[in-house]
């Protein structure tokens, strides 16, 4: 599912920018060589740590999930709410207009996206990052969540083959300089404790990041971005991993990396396939349920980095639906996608989820909306009461009593 469609096409742009100093290239290459010791990543980029042992879920749930009474995971004093309004600086700016429409509620995430058109832009080149860092730096409490390509051509729905070689080029280590440019940058923005969400959807078939054409690669690739974004002095981000709810290509349990290279466990999840209940969503094979078994079994804090109405339509059902399980399972953030057909505030489709949405947000706080013109309630005219009519004088043959005193007048009095 496309969280933003178009975005590639919209940060296509050429601008010419500096490239990070020879002696900063210089520093970081020597750190680019394999990680070892311990859980690193041995020679060859293949990593040592290997994932949990799966065993059996819940209720027919997915490998690794909880077992029945086990700890649950680490739940979000309060859940922090924002949503993706746009990917640049319009997105920014929208976020107090978002807040306004909610009724002054607080919102505490912004979320964007690197292009994943070429490796310059998913380094955050060209300033794209920096009116976000300056939104984040206003409040101590606000967070900043940005997707992050793991590798260029991202949209352009490369073969199963070409995927599978790039990703062990970069399990191998063939593009860790693009991450460790964007940790410096982050660092250097003053936002070191950005959340990132890497490879988001990695179960799906829509990127080039994809996982199913070879998993173990993919693993290894992802704990290899997240050890070289460690290595920059001063950062403190997070990583989040996050699928799409359901199987998809491939059942995204098998996707993941190891605990110690994941910070959140997120899933994007959209109001589809059509005709699925919200109930359905819940108990199917690698959907919410298994989402927040997997995620109590691993001790990490869930998220929902998209998610939104889709494919059936205006459904104030999943809506509620989805207000009540994160309010339940209080996940760390949730930003729900904000253009049509997804969207609340932005996309006009969807009134009566959007008024559910905004009712339960704003707290009850949020001002009416003008609705349909009224007719006005007009006040009940009383009858007038019936006027006398007097008596017509009695004809007694003469001509005052026979003709109105004009006719007289013109006849006269010889013709009455």
């Amino acid at each position: 599912m496309r969280a933003h469609d178009g975005l590639v096409s919209q940060h296509r742009r050429r601008v010419a920018g500096g490239l990070v100093c020879a002696a900063v290239l210089v520093t970081a290459a020597a750190l680019f060589t394999p990680v070892g010791g311990g859980d690193g990543a041995g020679p060859g980029g293949t990593a040592r740590e290997a994932a949990p042992a799966a065993g059996p879920g819940p209720e027919g749930g997915p490998p690794g999930s909880a077992p029945p009474g086990g700890a649950p995971a680490p739940a979000a004093a309060e859940t922090a709410v924002g949503a993706y309004l746009d990917y640049g600086e319009k997105g920014v700016r929208r976020i107090a207009e978002f807040s306004r429409w909610l009724g002054g509620a607080e919102i505490r995430v912004g979320h964007t996206y690197l292009p994943g058109d070429r490796w310059e832009n998913i380094e955050g080149g060209h300033g794209f990052l920096d009116s976000w860092a300056k939104w984040r730096r206003a409040e101590n409490d606000r967070m900043l969540v940005v997707n992050v390509p793991m590798m260029e051509r991202n949209e352009e729905r490369l073969g199963d083959g070409e995927v599978r070689t790039l990703l062990r080029r970069g399990a191998s280590g063939a593009y860790d300089q693009h991450f460790y440019r964007l940790a410096q940058r982050l660092v250097a923005l003053k936002v070191p404790d950005t959340v990132l969400v890497p490879g988001w959807e990695m179960n799906g078939t829509t990127y080039s990041h994809r996982c199913g054409p070879d998993p173990a690669a993919w693993k290894a690739y992802w704990t290899r971005i997240v050890r070289v974004m460690r290595m920059v002095p001063g950062q403190q981000l997070r990583f989040d991993f996050t699928a799409t709810r359901g199987r998809d290509a491939i059942p995204w349990t098998e996707c993941y990396p190891g605990d110690k290279v994941v910070d959140i466990i997120g899933l994007d999840a959209y109001d589809q396939p059509e005709g699925l209940s919200f109930e359905d969503q819940i108990k199917e094979p690698y959907g919410l349920r298994d989402h927040a078994a997997f995620a109590a079994a691993h001790r990490k804090p869930i998220s929902f980095p998209e998610w939104g109405l889709f494919r059936g339509g205006d459904n104030s059902a999943y809506m509620r639906g989805m207000l009540d399980w994160m309010s339940d399972h209080k996940p760390l953030y949730q930003t729900i996608t904000d253009y049509c057909p997804h969207g609340v505030w932005q996309c006009g489709q969807n009134p009566r989820a959007a008024a559910l949405y905004r009712s339960v947000v704003s707290g009850g706080t949020a001002p009416e909306e003008p609705g349909e013109p009224q007719e006005p309630e007009w006040p009940e005219i009383p009858d007038p009461p019936e006027a006398e009519v007097p008596d017509p004088p009695e004809d007694d043959g003469s001509c005052e009593s026979r003709l109105p005193g004009w006719l007289r007048d013109w006849f006269g009095d010889e013709d009455c």
